[in-house]
């Protein structure tokens, strides 16, 4: 599998391909973003998106990511990820790659615990545990 950012002139013609993979991701995010909220914030460029594609480059996943610029560190937030090997030990190294390229010193993302055991293989370390409330 293979690993490639989208660039923003080719988002709207992907997210037709992709949209099923990150409405799966989204299953988990307690109402976060809806996905038309994901596709205005990759369409407009807020948000990076990411495909995973086969030897034929077929797409078989996606993972979008926010960019947080911290004080210390700029910080590459996984927003969703979901499809067929979207996470490896391969193509998690090309995501350091592109989380590199794009100034990155750090990847965040929020996890149930299935997949807070799956990237602890990756060397993720758990940093805090999100609680919220509605007002």
């Amino acid at each position: 599998m293979k690993i490639q950012h989208v660039p923003l002139q080719h988002a709207a013609q992907t997210w037709g391909l992709v949209q099923k993979h990150l409405a799966e991701s989204q299953v988990h995010a307690k109402g976060d973003y809806s996905l038309e909220q994901i596709k205005l914030y990759v369409l407009t460029g807020q948000w990076m998106l990411l495909v995973s594609t086969d030897d034929d480059n077929n797409i078989c996943g996606a993972m979008t990511v926010d960019f947080i610029n911290r004080p210390n560190h700029r910080v590459a937030f996984i927003t969703g990820a979901s499809g067929k090997a979207i996470i490896n030990e391969d193509t998690f190294k090309q995501l350091e790659n592109i989380c590199r390229v794009n100034g990155a010193t750090k990847i965040e993302c929020a996890a149930r615990d299935s997949v807070s055991r799956l990237l602890g293989r990756f060397g993720f370390n758990e940093k805090y545990i999100i609680l919220e409330v509605s007002l």
